[in-house]
């Protein structure tokens, strides 16, 4: 992949305008800290700005067809098509993701856009039968979906692009108006977007973007009374905060996960290696259903473990450009050093370091672990890096009952041949999304995705954001 070269600032872009800020942030690859690009440190009254525009831009936004609206979404896709080399690179820039997993995520932009644009052209109420009731005779009704409004998305550092289109393809299907703050981190995909969005014709005000510090712009827009919605993804704690700001506002939320996956006897091992892999590791571990936790039973743990070292040892740690790179870092160096001390306690409490764990300024060779104990922060807490801990189990309700034991409850997994002891885990995990012969790291982005407890609340995926970004409405007449 051909490096990014540091270019002129990106700017905001509210109501159909390109706007400076007087302060500039560097956006640096996290892998070895070269500059990548530079955005605006936005104070709070651009919010306010972003506000007004989408607040102005609503009434042609509320008007448009359906069928527009989805025109509109095809027209933004068919546009990142034709740039998707461009994204990619962005992506795998601000990120440190592999270029390979780069594209990956800017291909599947385009799914999550036509989801989208399918759901627009079809959204509907129903007639309700008023006549059930004897109060009801001569009378008819039917419900709607109108737009809530101006919705603010405040998207997560590690998939840049498409966690924010899951949330504004669905915003602008609905008929709303938003207001767009990306992690600081990572705003060089979203400025593109900004562009795109342009291009596409979109209603001047239907898009805003504000870059800067997600402490002041975040807390700003969870605290406005023009916005209607917020929908947010990111950690527990910024996620309690926000709620409590938000006052009577709608709020969505995609928090933290610890995610398990139980591996049964007589289930395909092969498989199960090699997804449990690629769900522990890719994009370092940095992403809210990656594998955690494996609950191998007694019998088969051993066989699994050395073949998981053997496939955990073969993959390439390198520099996020090469094509070669399996591994590259996290986000910064200092969650590279979270990950480490992790491991550290995890070991001082008498775990087993199977491979990996070193560290190299952002970047940790990926790690499994055996014999975590059940109060440390890699079996509670979500660590969202390149770790994995597998622990042994004897029968299927202990291992249910163990992955169960965290606050979260985003996704689990299981494999296993007996379709009975499938289902039954799968009625008993305590999750939004139970994957049966899968990791939980699975997701197609038109399925139902969110979780449970601590794990946020509402949906996302198209036709379910638009429900959320929606409001039913009901109307009556006497005949």
């Amino acid at each position: 992949m051909t490096p990014v070269k540091l270019e002129e600032t990106s700017l905001n872009y509210i109501g159909g305008e390109w706007v400076d800020a007087a302060a500039h942030e560097v956006v640096k690859l996290p892998y070895d800290g070269t500059p990548v690009g530079e955005v605006p440190r936005s104070e709070i009254d651009a919010v306010d700005k972003a506000v007004a525009a989408a607040r102005k831009a609503l009434p042609q936004m509320r008007e448009m067809g359906n069928c527009d609206r989805a025109d509109l979404l095809l027209r933004i896709a068919e546009l990142i098509k034709r740039d998707l080399a461009e994204y990619a690179q962005l992506i795998c820039a601000e990120t440190g993701k592999p270029a390979r997993e780069a594209r990956v995520e800017a291909d599947r932009c385009l799914s999550t856009l036509l989801a989208a644009a399918h759901e627009a052209r079809q959204l509907h109420g129903e007639v309700v039968p008023m006549d059930f009731a004897a109060m009801g005779k001569g009378r008819m009704a039917m419900t709607v979906r109108e737009p809530l409004g101006v919705i603010g998305c405040i998207t997560p550092f590690n998939v840049p692009l498409n966690l924010a289109l899951h949330k504004v393809a669905p915003a602008l299907a609905g008929g709303n108006t938003v207001v767009h703050k990306p992690a600081s981190k990572t705003p060089l995909s979203a400025a593109r977007l900004a562009h795109t969005m342009e291009e596409a014709g979109a209603p001047k005000g239907a898009y805003n973007l504000i870059t800067g510090s997600g402490a002041r712009i975040g807390m700003a827009m969870a605290e406005h009374p023009g916005i209607a919605m917020l929908t947010f993804t990111g950690s527990p704690e910024v996620g309690r905060t926000i709620k409590s700001r938000a006052g009577f506002k709608k709020v969505t939320l995609e928090l933290g996960n610890n995610s398990a996956v139980i591996i049964e006897p007589g289930s395909d091992l092969a498989t199960a290696v090699t997804r449990t892999t690629q769900g522990a590791f890719a994009h370092s571990g940095q992403v809210c259903i990656s594998v955690q936790r494996v609950f191998a039973q007694g019998s088969i743990a051993g066989e699994f473990v050395e073949r998981l070292k053997a496939s955990t040892e073969a993959l390439k740690i390198g520099h996020p450009y090469e094509e070669s790179t399996d591994i590259s870092s996290l986000i910064d160096e200092g969650e590279a050093i979270r990950i480490e001390q992790w491991i550290g306690e995890a070991v001082a409490g008498g775990a087993k370091v199977v491979t990996g764990g070193q560290r190299k300024f952002a970047t940790v060779a990926p790690a499994v672990l055996l014999d975590v104990p059940a109060t440390c922060h890699i079996s509670c807490q979500e660590a969202f890096g390149p770790v994995v801990a597998v622990y042994t189990y004897d029968s299927l309700d202990d291992a249910i009952d163990r992955a169960n034991a965290t606050p979260y409850g985003l996704q689990a997994g299981i494999f296993t041949n007996d379709i009975q002891r499938a289902f039954r885990a799968a009625r008993r995990l305590e999750v939004g999304g139970v994957m049966i012969n899968d990791i939980p790291m699975y997701r197609a982005d038109h399925m139902p995705y969110g979780g449970v407890k601590e794990s946020g609340t509402g949906r996302e995926g198209p036709r379910y954001a638009i429900e959320e970004m929606t409001e039913m409405k009901l109307i009556c007449w006497k005949v």
